[in-house]
């Protein structure tokens, strides 16, 4: 699949719908909505990001056993889990671990990484 393609013609559509009910009576005002609508106002150019390699963490099951996180832990946090019930353990990146022993410590901890990097997962174990 072509995604810049795919932009075009979502955009071309979107295009098409905005115009079907702007009426402008004023040349002036309709050519310069026109040459904005051209210009691309209404949406941003495409954005192509590249998720980091985050350097590798503990495993759940490591942290279960050294008493770092609860025992229902290793049941929780498994992969694969649709292919076999017990799944596979699961591996934090670093930044994960970290943050996991710091909250555990009972020390003040601000965890801030990239979006899509596990955030969330940190504050439920």
């Amino acid at each position: 699949m072509d995604v810049f393609n795919l932009r075009n013609t979502l955009i071309n559509a979107y295009t098409t719908y905005i115009k079907s009910f702007i009426t402008i009576q004023d040349t002036q005002i309709e050519s310069r909505v026109e040459h904005e609508l051209g210009s691309g106002v209404l949406w941003p150019d495409p954005l192509i990001q590249l998720n980091p390699n985050f350097e590798p963490g503990e495993w759940i099951n490591d942290l279960v056993d050294d008493g770092v996180l609860d025992a229902t832990n290793k049941q929780i946090f498994r992969l694969d889990k649709e292919k076999n019930p017990s799944g596979k353990s699961m591996r934090l990146h670093k930044h994960q671990s970290d943050a996991v022993k710091a909250a555990r410590s009972g020390d003040n901890y601000v965890l801030t990484t990239g979006t899509g990097s596990g955030k969330s997962l940190v504050g439920n174990v």
